[in-house]
């Protein structure tokens, strides 16, 4: 099992700290998140300056809310920055519906949130388009540049409802099971099933996606705060801080219990500023039996 780390949603300037640090480590993956109205940095030009500050570790985003974007200019940015990285890089998608769309993020973009399913089908059958070099309208140029790949970089879809699990099967992509072991578990089965009846070879690619705060008292606290503050547009914030583990012992509970779920990659999310957890993560991980 491979494992990455989340950067926490704070200053831009540090990110490419925490990349070079992670990079020094076992660590596979750096993933970010992303919204429009909070104080996060844009997910993709946080990547781009960590793709050009590493070598080795990959780049993901968890996930980028397509429907927020105009698609013809996404699709440039990321074959940019699937270029610039060497192709190191994982397009994390979803719509934000995790305990409720992020409406103030779709008023903002002036997206309709009500078809914010069917309009990331469009977007990813159209970046495919473009990605393979066709003209987006007729009549067109392309717009380049090229991925690395004709079908562009590799794809994973977050979400919890059947039809975000039908979306993974549909585009042959991968899942991003964020969540807690015992609420991803029947997620993962039933993809799983509907992989089987789609007829696809082998299993889908599962990246698991945990949040950890790790160190001293005040450092435990900060990530929890953040935590809430970054989801006060559900309406049960104050129970988020449930999945956050705290302790290197949990983080092994979490390793083992993905593990048994078949999970080829686990995504730790630090919502502290202290960078120092990279190491604890990684004493906590080099533990496992």
């Amino acid at each position: 099992m491979k494992f990455g780390i989340g950067l926490p949603p704070h200053d831009p300037a540090a990110h490419v700290g925490w990349a070079r640090r992670a990079e020094q480590g076992p660590f596979s993956t750096v993933g970010v998140l992303d919204r429009i109205v909070y104080h996060n940095p844009s997910p993709l030009i946080s990547l781009a300056a960590i793709a050009g500050a590493t070598e080795r570790i990959r780049l993901q985003t968890e996930v980028l809310l397509a429907p927020l974007r105009q698609t013809a200019l996404m699709a440039k940015d990321i074959a940019t920055l699937d270029r610039v990285s060497g192709g190191r890089f994982t397009l994390g998608l979803g719509v934000g519906n995790w305990r409720g769309p992020r409406f103030d993020d779709y008023r903002v973009a002036g997206t309709d949130v009500r078809t914010r399913g069917a309009r990331l089908d469009e977007q990813v059958a159209q970046m495919r388009r473009i990605w393979a070099g066709e003209p987006p309208l007729d009549g067109m140029d392309p717009v380049g540049p090229a991925p690395t790949r004709p079908e562009g970089p590799e794809i994973l879809f977050g979400g919890f409802h059947p039809r975000a699990l039908r979306r993974v099967v549909r585009w042959q992509a991968g899942f991003i099971a964020a969540g807690p072991p015992k609420y991803v578990r029947h997620l993962i089965a039933e993809l799983r099933g509907y992989w089987r009846e789609a007829g696809h070879p082998g299993e889908p690619r599962i990246v698991a996606h945990c949040y950890v705060a790790l160190g001293p008292e005040d450092v435990v606290q900060e990530g929890l705060r953040t935590v809430v503050d970054y989801y006060q547009y559900t309406d049960d914030a104050v129970r988020v801080p449930e999945y956050v583990a705290q302790t290197p012992e949990v983080v092994r509970m979490l390793v083992k219990a993905y593990e048994d779920l078949g999970a080829d990659e686990v995504i730790f999310y630090f919502w502290a500023q202290d960078e120092r957890q990279i190491d604890r993560l990684e004493d906590a991980l080099g533990a496992l039996p």
